[in-house]
Parts: structure tokens; sequence; C-alpha cells
């Protein structure tokens, strides 16, 4: 990313950073230089307490000429959630976002993984949304039988063992079906007839969570090793016609998967 990429704001106008996101979690934030009362950038969870682990400061060192930088390292925990960007109580606004890194990224944490992605909020303020998940089962392709659909994905931190299984779960209701795989993947069919015990009279959104091996505890099943912050909206899938009812998989606002059942 060339230092020229962003441009020094009008008087008055809002800080904007570019940023430059890597593989293992970290996120470098580069602002032209303006009037602050101090050098740091804050990043603030929001729905939080306001308690310490609720704010990220990082200070900004001169980079190029002209240029101020801020580094978040892989190593700082961020908790999960929606994170604000602000220079003193000014909202930051996004430059350029270069999250190349992120594509098809395959985590090195044994354990799990962190990801930290930069976007652009609604109303146009620089934000870092946040997952931490220890372990983590990534969803990967999906595909479409006769009333069915078939999961795929990788396992991150855990590995499949006896009795590994998935589990849909509709507040105290729970369905399962066998899970198998080799190598860190796991895949299960579901049958959306399990689901749409009729009447179906609302919407009903199942949460899909993998069992790694009987006495194991539950993962929840998400897609989040790649660029897209919010993936509700951008991944839709083929909707099922059943008897009474049609269904579908689709995405959480948090990326996290979900079988919807309708009327």
């Amino acid at each position: 990313m060339s230092d020229a990429t962003t441009t020094a704001p009008a008087h008055g106008a809002p800080p904007r950073a570019d940023c430059v996101a890597d593989s293992a979690g970290g996120i470098t934030f580069d602002l032209v230089v303006v009037e602050a009362a101090q050098p740091v950038l804050v990043l603030r969870r929001r729905g939080g307490s306001g308690g310490p682990s609720d704010e990220t400061r990082l200070p900004l060192t001169p980079a190029s000429e002209g240029h101020l930088r801020a580094v978040l390292p892989s190593t700082m925990e961020l908790a999960e959630g929606r994170w604000d960007v602000y220079l003193d109580e000014r909202a930051v606004e996004p430059g350029i976002r270069d999250l190349r890194a992120l594509v098809d990224r395959v985590p090195d944490e044994e354990g799990g993984v962190a990801v930290r992605v930069p976007y652009p909020t609604a109303d146009g303020r620089l934000a870092v949304r946040s997952w931490t998940r220890m372990p983590h089962a990534e969803a990967g392709d999906i595909h479409f039988g006769e009333g069915a659909c078939t999961v795929e994905g990788t396992l991150h931190g855990v590995r499949l063992g006896d009795g590994a299984m998935a589990e849909a779960r509709l507040g105290g209701k729970v369905r399962t079906v066998p899970a198998d795989g080799e190598k860190g993947s796991f895949s299960f069919t579901l049958a959306y007839d399990t689901l749409a015990e009729p009447p179906v009279a609302a919407e009903q959104l199942w949460e899909l969570w993998l069992r790694p091996e009987a006495d194991a505890e539950p993962v929840r099943i998400s897609r989040v090793l790649d660029d897209v912050w919010d993936r509700k909206n951008v991944f839709v899938y083929p909707v099922h016609q059943g008897e009474g009812y049609k269904a579908a998989p689709c995405y959480t606002t948090d990326n996290d998967l979900c079988v919807r059942v309708t009327k």
C-alpha cells in the first residue's frame, strides 16, 4: 500500500485510516497527521460495560512523511465483538482496507483461531470485527440434495472422535445427525424434515453445532476465516419447499451457521 493512498483530511473533517490486515490476526492502521490531544488510537467494544477489557489503546508513532501509524499485534487479546475506532473521541473513517492476507487463511493457532477484520459501518465509520474461537469449526462448502443439505468444513484445535455428531438447536430442542471426517475435516447431512415439525407457524432459526466426540463440548459452526465481516446477506442458499414449510441454510450477523425454517 502506498504512503499516499489517503490524503490529508480537510480542516475539521473526521480522521481517516488505511488498514492492512495480516494472516496472523494483526492490523496496521495508517493515518494522515491530524491534530490530536493524545497520539493514541482507541478501539472501543460496542455494547460493552465500559470496563478496561472493553477498550484497547494503541500508540500512534511517526511512519512516513505526514503519516502516523498504530499497530494491533496478533498477540494482543481482543474480545469477540465489534470494536469502533476513535482518535481522541472522534470516530475514524475507513480509508483503503487491504484484506488480501485474510483470503483462504489457514490459522497457525493450535488451540483455535483469532480473527480481526477492519470494516466500514453502515454510517461510514471504521470498526474491527473480532472473533475468538477455541476450538473452532469452520464451515466450508454446502451441498444440496432432495430435502437435505450437506455441510463440509474444517476443525481447528480439536479432532473428530467416536460418537461425533452435528446438532441443530432451537431453544431447548436438539436434533442430531452423525458427523464424520478425517485430517481435521468434518461433514454431515441434515434432512430439513427433522427440523420442520408441523405446523410451522413462525420463523425458526436452528443453530448448527458440532460435537467432536460423544463426551466433548459442542463447538459452534461458523465461517470466519476470510475477509467477509458480515455474510448474512452475502451468502444466500437455495430454499427447499417442503410439505407446509420452507428451509435453507443461512448465516447470522456474527457469521454463525443456521438453518432457517419458515411456513
